[in-house]
């Protein structure tokens, strides 16, 4: 089986019959449902894929859906103008990188449609070709734009020219609502919604479905359609990596399973990770690697971000379906896929956020890591296994000689909020090694308890800032947080531990058993 791994197109898809699963029965009811859309997914969803099919069954390539759900459902396969717009295809890091990019593709298309000397700035020469291109074919207009919101992404932490991409942006797009008339069809893709705000403001028209229960599944795969379309390819995985049947089901489900894009959807799985995995016959952090999400760094840092709040923090829709800024990281992180709606309180309209799935949590956290801690990125992984080594033997002094290396040499500025960036560190490094071990975390007034299990031993921990560590002690034992551990068999140690303003550091770990 031929699986299409960075195929976005669907003519090359379909004429070299790679493997797909039919979505088209929901395209044809979108496209008879209404005229304008907005859709947010993550990168590598399918939301290239998507626009492509769009742009084939708008371009009557009924031979291109031979088989599929659509062929039954059209009768007519009429031919539009089709305007493809994907900016997914330039570096922006100038004003003139979009300028560039908007006039290539407005030159081609009036090559086809014609131009105007009127017509002088981006918006107007948009206009000018919608308005021929209906009068010239007697037919209204399509418009298909792919990752809209890719230059306002690479702009983040650039207020001024993040603004300029805004200013040139919310004109041109804007000609979708003035030249109503002459538009059949509209649909605008990307990873997040921060131009709904200001980009797309006076574009009333357009309706997001984002969160729309109807289509949750238009990217991405369902368990069902995993079984439909899969199955055998499930168990040949299975024999590939000596398991059974059911632990591979279940460690897929684990690693790329989870997304929730509106309350109490059913989860959806990466396809990009999924459909790799079938093809390398092997478990890997595929999604990850195609795309390091700096942009999320700078938004975390700038905005002073606990990260523990990535998991525990409670909002509502306004933030994840409408509003984005550079204040509010949340929203643009859910966006972007790294964290996905776990539960909802319907009582209060309150969703809580967490990571999809192993692949995302791990690494997400991976990525962090050198950019919290003092450590170079090719040796973290290296740390994190003589972590847990340590902690598996039991070698409590070596851990923690070894986690005042993450925090050693810090820049000063990078810790001007001690407190945070203690925690911060902290939270990564016990969320990796938790991968290997258990770890559970408890909160209290900006502190942070934690209890690490293996199979020997359970560790208790109690940090301070500017204590002592008989301080750290005294509270486990005051607030009995080793109890319920005394009597299971394992080794129980209780750890205090202290860090300096002064030394931006571990300054003294005590150890009970």
């Amino acid at each position: 089986m031929l699986y299409p791994i960075g195929i976005q197109d669907f003519e090359k898809l379909r004429q070299d019959d790679y493997f797909y699963i039919d979505k088209t029965d929901l395209i044809y009811q979108i496209v008879n449902s209404g005229s304008y859309y907005f859709l947010s997914r993550p990168r590598r969803f399918g939301k290239s894929l998507l626009i492509s099919t769009l742009e084939a069954y708008f371009s009557g390539r009924k031979e291109l859906f031979r088989g599929l759900a659509i062929e039954k459902l059209e009768k007519e396969w009429k031919v539009y103008p089709v305007l493809h717009l994907d900016l997914n295809i330039e570096k922006y890091d100038s004003p003139d990188s979009l300028h560039a990019i908007l006039n290539d593709a407005l030159t081609k298309w009036e090559g086809l449609y014609g131009t105007a000397p009127e017509e002088t700035t981006l918006a107007l020469r948009f206009k000018g070709i919608i308005s021929r291109a209906y009068e010239k074919t007697g037919t209204p207009v399509v418009i298909l734009v792919d990752e809209y919101d890719k230059p306002l992404l690479q702009a983040i932490g650039d207020k001024p020219l993040q603004e300029e991409f805004r200013a040139t942006l919310k004109p041109f797009y804007g000609v979708l609502k003035t030249m109503d008339r002459c538009i059949k069809f509209g649909m605008l893709t990307g990873v997040t919604k921060f131009g709904k705000v200001s980009v797309f403001s006076d574009l009333n028209n357009l309706k997001d479905i984002s969160m729309d229960r109807r289509y949750v599944n238009l990217c991405g795969i369902t368990e069902r359609e995993l079984h439909a379309n899969l199955e055998p390819q499930l168990h040949e995985l299975a024999e590939s990596q000596g398991v059974t049947y059911e632990e591979m089901c279940r460690l897929l489900k684990e690693r790329y399973d989870g997304y929730h894009f509106m309350e109490d959807s059913e989860g959806i799985y990466n396809p990009f990770s999924l459909l790799n995995v079938f093809d390398s016959q092997r478990l890997g952090s595929y999604w990850f690697a195609t795309g390091t999400p700096t942009y999320l760094v700078k938004l975390l840092k700038q905005n002073k971000f606990r990260l523990e709040n990535l998991i525990t923090s409670e909002t509502d829709v306004e933030v994840l379906d409408n509003v984005y800024g550079d204040d509010k990281p949340l929203p643009v992180i859910y966006q972007s896929g790294y964290l996905t709606i776990k539960s909802y309180n319907k009582e209060f309209g309150l969703y809580t956020l967490g990571f999809p799935n192993k692949e995302v949590e791990e690494g997400f956290m991976k990525f962090l890591l050198p950019s919290y801690a003092s450590v170079d990125e090719s040796e973290a992984p290296s740390y994190i296994r003589k972590f847990v080594e340590e902690i598996r033997s039991g070698d409590i002094d070596a851990f923690f000689r070894r986690l005042q290396s993450f925090f050693a040499d810090t820049p000063y500025e990078l810790i001007r909020d001690q407190e945070l960036h203690y925690q911060n560190v902290l939270f990564i490094v016990f969320k990796l090694i938790g991968f290997y071990v258990k770890a559970e975390y408890h909160t209290s007034q900006g502190r942070i308890d934690l209890v690490l299990q293996t199979s020997g031993f359970v560790y208790v921990m109690e940090f301070k800032l500017e204590g002592t560590a008989e301080e750290a002690l005294r509270q486990i034992e005051e607030k009995g947080y080793a109890m319920p551990f005394q009597t299971d068999g394992r080794k129980v140690y209780k750890i205090g531990v202290n860090f300096s303003s002064s030394t931006r550091n571990i300054q003294e770990w005590k150890v009970e058993e």
